[in-house]
């Protein structure tokens, strides 16, 4: 018995059915892998590369200009608006894992000419982490516009645990196991296996296939400008720095305060490293359960409330003298985990105020804000401290924190036109 003509689905309507959209594991093992894979290129240009340059005697001010490349993450911006064009097809369909799996394949060829050229001149090392740079600060780009499309509000606390956890983990394989790879085996196979590493993790994003989403006038072409023009971001650019200004001081200053209060080296290397990791990881899932559970704006505020008094505590702990190092220890782990937390909160809430018809080049506005309040307060922290003292600075931190949570309901009121919900 032959099928009908009438019956039968034709081949353009089965090439043009929309495909079905990932199951929530499935997103969360793509997002994740991806952020881990682009973090472990940060952790080996902040961490792992300086500590393995400084072992080969390589001068100070050189080494200070690998920070060159970290300079990239703060202005990803200027070239999102390109990439999010690029990323949404104009027939509602969209390229985000075709953009991520390019950008990591370049990451994974950068790496293996970085093995190659182990006993290099520093300024071909240095280009080559640019490249890197520049990749992963592109595909970030790319995998914020997927998690803003592809998780639902209710499940964006989910993809915010894989976007903070991840960039935990790839601290790790970026320093921690690059340094020791480089110890035991060489640079060659240090790099051959961060590259092994970053293939693996981009695995899962090939099983992905994006269903069809919401096609835009080319008035709305991503731009910008365009996204300067909305209050929401304006305000989410606000809250970003807001929420950071305290935290960030402080976390400037966490190693030169337990260095002065005489903490072993060793012990504060196993401080930030296990220690800092771990209640990085604790924050994460905690700002991810009060996501879920509260919400976005809720949780915001509550994390940034607590906040409050973890710096409070600290500047209490450091003007009373440091003298009790278990103490500052323990409230410094605790203000990392706080960190991670705020994170998570306030990425969740300013992913739901990026704009459907450009998400790639609102949140990443909002991420620069982060990385440029970051070196700001980083500059500024060492200044008051050297002039005024740790105690007034951490005061200052405290102090700093504590305009986050009124301004927050500040900032939800003009969003809402109405008090926090």
């Amino acid at each position: 018995m032959s099928l009908s003509r009438s019956s039968a689905p034709s081949v353009a309507s089965r090439s043009s059915a929309s495909p079905r959209p990932p199951s929530l594991p499935q997103l969360l093992a793509a997002a994740g892998g991806i952020y881990t894979a682009q973090s472990l290129v940060g952790g080996l240009t902040f961490l792992g590369l300086p500590a393995i340059l400084r072992a080969e005697n390589v001068a100070l001010d050189q080494i200070g200009l690998v920070s060159l490349a970290m300079l990239v993450w703060a202005l990803k911006f200027l070239w999102a608006a390109p990439v999010e064009r690029l990323r949404l097809r104009p027939d509602g369909y969209r390229r985000s894992r075709r953009l991520v799996l390019l950008g990591e394949a370049l990451v994974v060829a950068a790496l293996l000419v970085f093995g190659l050229n182990g006993g290099a001149e520093f300024p071909t090392l240095l280009a080559l982490l640019i490249v890197m740079a520049i990749a992963s600060a592109t595909v970030d780009i790319v995998c914020d516009a997927f998690v803003i499309e592809q998780f639902s509000e209710s499940r964006r606390g989910l993809g915010n645990i894989a976007q903070v956890g991840g960039g935990y983990f790839g601290m790790i394989f970026g320093s921690g196991l690059f340094v020791a790879a480089y110890s035991a085996l060489g640079w060659m196979a240090a790099s051959l296996i961060l590259a092994v590493l970053v293939a693996l993790l981009s695995i899962p994003m090939t099983t992905i296939r994006e269903p069809r989403g919401e096609v835009f006038s080319p008035i709305l072409a991503p731009s910008l400008k365009n996204g300067l023009r909305r209050r929401e971001v304006r305000i989410g650019i606000a809250m970003t720095i807001v929420l950071e200004l305290g935290g960030r001081v402080a976390q400037a200053l966490a190693g030169p305060v337990l260095v002065d209060a005489d903490l072993p080296l060793a012990t504060l290397g196993i401080l930030n490293g296990i220690g800092g990791v771990a209640a990085g990881l604790a924050g994460t899932a905690l700002g991810g359960l009060v996501s879920h559970r509260l919400g976005g704006r809720r949780a915001m505020f509550a994390v940034a409330s607590t906040h409050v008094v973890t710096l409070a505590l600290l500047a209490i702990a450091i003007a009373a003298g440091l003298a009790n190092l278990p103490l500052l220890a323990g409230l410094f782990v605790i203000e990392s985990a706080m960190m991670a937390a705020g994170f998570v909160t306030s990425y969740a809430r300013l992913m739901g105020l990026a704009s459907p018809s450009q998400p790639g080049v609102d949140f990443t506005l909002f991420q620069s804000a982060s990385a440029i309040t970051a070196a700001l307060c980083g500059m500024t922290a060492g200044i008051l401290a050297t002039h005024a003292g740790y105690a007034a600075t951490f005061g200052l931190a405290a102090a700093l924190a504590a305009m986050a949570p009124p301004l927050l309901i500040v900032f939800e009121t003009r969003l809402a036109k109405g008090p926090l919900p």
